[in-house]
């Protein structure tokens, strides 16, 4: 039997998350004894003043070895931390420090990292500093890390979520004026629509001919759920 771990990653503060924890790591340790030995629960912080205030009623479990507790803020030079533990440092780091510990994780990245850890690794920091710097538009991004974005999964997903939200506005405009003013719960139905579907609903409502042939549509894609 193996031991089984719980991590939790808090950056908002919650009054009650050591209860959560504890309640929910005992009830799955509980269901599954016949499997593990012992648990372990690691608990990931961006600072010290995140965490619960009250934290007595747990003192045995806290100051034990069997829950330890992460202040990412407090651990140091991120150029003395291994990638990976880098990395969630990234994401507390100043933001005027971030650019330059990001475009050194990245050259470190290359330089350490197999060629699949490496292009996972550039994943993570193109879509921790995008979220990061969202008033900033691509190319900023791109000069800032000294990368292109173009052929990373964040921008392509990026890029994805524009195509559709795009589609999705030229469909409601088209179908407005084929079948008249949409009810808000048909609005609501095609807000759920990803892109091949959007795409397939622009190709049939050239023969709608009314609102029903619509209802018809939606209904038919529900079925072939």
């Amino acid at each position: 039997m193996g031991v089984v771990y719980f991590c939790e990653v808090q950056f908002q503060k919650d009054e009650q998350l050591y209860e959560r924890v504890f309640a929910e790591s005992s009830l799955y340790f509980y269901r599954n004894r016949s499997r593990f030995s012992d648990w372990q629960a690691v608990i990931i912080y961006p600072s010290r003043s995140i965490e619960q205030n009250d934290i007595y009623t747990h003192r045995g479990l806290l100051n034990s070895n069997q829950v330890h507790r992460v202040y990412l803020d407090e651990l140091g030079d991120i150029r003395q931390l291994s990638i990976w533990l880098a990395l969630m440092v990234l994401t507390t780091v100043d933001e005027q420090l971030a650019p330059e510990q990001a475009r050194y994780l990245l050259e470190r990245s290359s330089q350490e990292q197999s060629q699949t850890a490496n292009s996972d690794i550039i994943e993570l920091i193109t879509t921790i500093m995008v979220y990061r710097f969202e008033q900033l538009s691509r190319k900023e991004v791109e000069s800032m890390l000294g990368i292109t974005l173009k052929q990373t999964r964040v921008y392509r997903e990026i890029k994805e979520e524009g195509r559709e939200e795009e589609a999705r506005q030229l469909i409601v405009r088209l179908l407005t004026r084929r079948v008249g003013e949409l009810p808000q719960q048909v609005c609501e139905r095609i807000e759920t629509l990803y892109l091949e579907q959007l795409e397939n609903l622009g190709e049939a409502l050239l023969d709608f001919t009314g609102i029903a042939d619509l209802y018809a549509w939606l209904e038919a894609l529900e079925g072939l759920r």
